[in-house]
């Protein structure tokens, strides 16, 4: 027997904030458009808000819209607390045009830099995702639903930790410790805070929870009042295990948001995931990782690699390399991804919700 552990933090978590701000003005600049571009990054701290990037347009970008929404974002998540309240953060916004050299490659859709990108699959769970990384979102998703719909003492800031007991590799068996800590309003005592928290959760992880051995921290330090970017500065892209698989594959080590899908760090991860998906969903293996990398203003991967089931799979690397368009442009239009919304994706994981078009399982069928 071992264990493993994975994280993931709420849609409040300062990280996220500063992600979701990314990817909210990136999709703004992109509006459907092939031939636009957004490289978008976000600080966040009290009552403040920094923006800045490189981009093309078809459009005026005014600094009124880019600041507009930004509140907007901030007000939907929550945040109307002294340090950090959608009315009255300052924004500063220091985006500007995309330098002529990088657009040098990717206008013509060659790779928006070099890199290399990883995707992983595995059938410990119904999506295909590490169990640990899985059980951590859910928490969070229930506290986000529980403070939406009436647990107004609930704050928007919030960490999870789940670590899982496995008999043997890929096979869990159950939470060993469950780690939360959640923002919460003053009135409450820290007893208060603990049963109410686990009344929350404990029904979305019951499945994999044993009575007798799950060890629970909740708000293990006790007071969690001051959250948000008032208690901790939040920066783009430092949750990119949370947004992947919590640590149980590789990473390449590039953050996704606030970038059009032009950059491989985002498109080159998605197809990855795809195809490591595709080859576990039809049984061809319990786990696979695959890998990806390109170099900046070349169209075709400098590479691929795939490991499945302990061994190193050159099989699917040549149907791969013969049956996918593993281009940047062929990406994009595979997944349609000029017209998809990044917010989707900010929260909770880039992968494992179904609704993303990555996500589908249709490699070895169609």
């Amino acid at each position: 027997m071992y264990e493993f552990t994975s994280e993931s933090v709420s849609n409040g978590h300062p990280d996220k904030i500063a992600d979701l701000i990314s990817d909210t003005v990136a999709t703004f600049i992109i509006d459907g458009n092939i031939n636009n571009r957004a490289a978008v990054e976000t600080l966040v701290t009290t009552n403040m808000v920094t923006v800045a990037g490189e981009y093309k347009s078809d459009k005026l970008i005014s600094k009124e819209e880019v600041e507009s929404l930004i509140r907007k974002v901030v007000k939907e998540i929550g945040y109307e607390q002294d340090g950090f309240h959608w009315e009255t953060l300052v924004v500063y916004n220091e985006l500007h045009g995309q330098s002529a050299d990088i657009a040098l490659g990717t206008d013509d859709f060659g790779a928006g830099d070099q890199g290399i990108m990883f995707g992983y699959a595995c059938d410990e769970t119904d999506n295909f995702m590490p169990s640990t990384i899985h059980y951590s979102h859910k928490i969070l998703k229930a506290l986000e639903e529980a403070r939406r719909n009436g647990a107004d003492w609930l704050g928007p800031d919030a960490k999870s930790q789940v670590t899982f007991a496995y008999e043997k590799l890929g096979e869990p068996s159950y939470i060993k410790t469950v780690v939360c800590s959640t923002q919460h309003s003053d009135e409450l005592s820290i007893d208060e805070v603990r049963e109410r928290v686990t009344d929350i959760i404990l029904p979305v992880i019951k499945d994999k929870v044993d009575l007798l051995k799950t060890v629970w921290h909740i708000n293990p330090t006790g007071k969690f009042v001051i959250g948000g970017p008032d208690g901790d500065t939040g920066l783009t892209g430092r949750k990119i295990i949370v947004d992947t698989y919590g640590g149980y594959a590789p990473h390449g080590g590039g953050a996704f948001s606030g970038k059009d899908c032009t950059k491989v760090d985002r498109s080159g991860a998605y197809m990855a995931r795809y195809l490591a998906k595709n080859v576990v969903a039809s049984g061809k293996a319990k786990n696979c990782v695959v890998q990806l990398s390109y170099a900046i203003g070349v169209k075709e991967p400098t590479s691929i690699y795939v490991y499945a089931d302990g061994v190193v799979r050159k099989e699917f690397e040549d149907y791969f390399r013969d049956n996918v368009d593993l281009t940047p442009l062929g990406i994009i239009k595979r997944f349609d991804l000029f017209n998809l919304d990044l917010t989707k994706t900010t929260n909770y994981g880039h992968f494992g919700k179904e609704e993303l078009p990555w996500e589908s399982v249709d490699l070895f069928t169609n």
